[in-house]
């Protein structure tokens, strides 16, 4: 007998539909899965076999054939357990076959029956709705996530016997309520870490409020213990929130790679990713046989953080400038080419010299001009170049270590940013650019425009810092961004002056 029991599967960030057929037929026991498995659906003829036993259920001694269509996908993952054990048992007469007939099944299956976690349940919800399907079964784990979508009767299933029983309606399960807050940000500032904690460092702290404005990639160089990492772990606490939009997106990605916490269904708080420098390309921008999102699209709507960046691998850093360019990285193998989003925040952070006291006024540095040469170097001029705002760090002071005063808390720089980005928001409502760092070169002509006075000191900068054609552009992106945090309708020269301070690194130290 024939039975067809409908599943998911992703492509990407996406999700598409999967029905699994079951023929029972006679001849010797045997038990085949075609339509292109990965190993770990290969191996669930053992766990379903075992599963169904131990479960009290009839398995058939016969020859047992089970297809994924579509054919000329691959399959990936042990989603599948649930749904060829439902297969099996619906083909042998033991399930009903009339709730199989609108409904998504999911789940891993352990031997003794019990149906463990699966990546991905946000996006096959969304699928789900879109392609008119009213149920989705999955494991009770996976159950809050999936609820997100609205549309949908979610039911959470701990075991093979509570799924067998829901089909048979044997058993009510109530579904899963929606679980979307009407404000999922409440309480969201009282959980981050502020940069009132920062002490001194002013300048840095206005870079910084800068570059979340505009979302501009930045580099911070300086000397150990001048607080770098202190600073780049707070910037998201001074980003805008997350739209709906942003949310869901973000929780799909982190979804599908299994980073997602079981308690939090919705991720309402900017990524933060802080990759350690023995990473590999493939961790970085994501790969595998079937390629799956690396370190960039987790950090998608987020930070991406490279502390010590020179101690990075040369070929991991060269592969970054694609994603900085496109915000979006696109990763070929044989079995599939995806396209994942990659729009993030580039911070970075390192010391001028191998030893790390260069530029530190207190400790002598023991580094020779040629391995100071070479230790920056190692940033290629390409890579610097798509760094809009390179800053200088310096160590701090005992008497701002030890004064009472204190700065901005997070909130009130929030609300400054949220402002800006409001602005940048009204500005490209038009286009699919969201902050004046993604401008291209026909917004930078139509926006970007700037007095006599401001030419003068573009003029003189780029004659005399070399500058390429890229910072000269960068330049007037992080000047549209300083008036616009002014709310400045226009580019004045104290804006253009501001921003060619952040483009004086690469100048100091890459040309020694």
């Amino acid at each position: 007998m024939l039975a067809t029991v409908l599943s998911s599967a992703l492509l990407g960030i996406d999700a598409y539909i999967v029905k699994v057929e079951v023929d029972v037929a006679g001849g010797l026991p045997y038990f085949t899965t075609v339509g292109l498995p990965d190993s770990a659906i290969k191996e669930s003829r053992d766990r379903v076999t075992a599963a169904i036993k131990n479960s009290g259920f009839y398995f058939p001694q016969t020859r047992v054939t089970v297809n994924l269509a579509p054919a000329d996908i691959r399959k990936t993952g042990s989603a599948f357990d649930l749904p060829i054990a439902i297969g099996i048992m619906a083909a042998t007469n033991q399930v009903n076959l009339v709730r199989l007939e609108n409904a998504i099944i999911l789940g891993e299956l352990a031997l003794d029956g019990n149906i463990r976690g699966i990546q991905g349940a946000l996006p096959i919800a969304i699928a789900a709705k879109e392609n008119g399907i009213k149920d989705l079964i999955v494991p009770a784990e996976n159950a809050k996530e999936a609820a997100i979508v609205e549309g949908v009767s979610v039911y959470p299933v701990t075991s093979l016997s509570d799924a067998i029983a829901l089909l048979n309606s044997e058993k009510e399960i109530t579904p899963e309520p929606h679980t979307l807050d009407t404000d999922p940000y409440t309480g969201r500032a009282e959980m981050l870490i502020d940069l009132l904690d920062v002490k001194g460092q002013e300048h840095v702290k206005r870079a910084v409020e800068v570059a979340a404005a505009g979302a501009h990639n930045l580099i911070m160089i300086g000397p150990p213990g001048s607080g770098k990492t202190m600073i780049a772990k707070r910037i998201p606490s001074i980003l805008p929130k997350l739209s709906m939009e942003e949310s869901l997106e973000t929780t799909k990605i982190q979804s599908i790679v299994g980073v997602l916490p079981s308690d939090t269904p919705l991720v309402v708080a900017r990524p933060y990713r802080s990759p350690h420098h023995t990473i590999s390309d493939a961790g970085l921008i994501g790969g595998g046989n079937v390629p799956r999102p690396g370190e960039v699209s987790l950090a998608h709507n987020g930070v991406l953080f490279l502390d010590e960046l020179p101690e990075f691998r040369r070929n991991v850093l060269e592969v970054m400038r694609q994603p900085l360019e496109d915000r979006q990285v696109t990763i070929s193998r044989a079995a599939a080419s995806l396209t994942y989003p990659a729009n993030f925040m580039l911070v970075a952070a390192m010391n001028p010299c191998p030893c790390g006291f260069f530029s530190d006024p207190n400790r002598d540095c023991k580094c020779t001009p040629n391995q100071i040469q070479t230790y920056v170097s190692r940033i290629s001029g390409p890579l610097l170049d798509r760094i809009d705002i390179q800053v200088e760090v310096p160590a701090v002071k005992y008497s701002e270590l030890a004064a009472d005063t204190t700065g901005e808390p997070s909130v009130q720089v929030q609300e400054r940013v949220e402002a800006a980005r409001q602005t940048q928001h009204e500005r490209f409502a038009d286009t699919n650019i969201h902050a004046n760092a993604s401008m291209q070169s026909k917004q930078i002509r139509e926006y970007c425009k700037v007095d006599d006075q401001a030419q003068d000191l573009l003029r003189v900068a780029i004659n005399q810092l070399g500058l390429s054609a890229r910072a000269y552009d960068r330049i007037l992106k992080v000047a549209r961004t300083i008036a616009d945090l002014d709310r400045n309708p226009n580019i004045e020269a104290v804006h253009v002056s501001e921003a060619i301070q952040y483009r004086s690194l690469d100048r100091s130290f890459w040309k020694k």
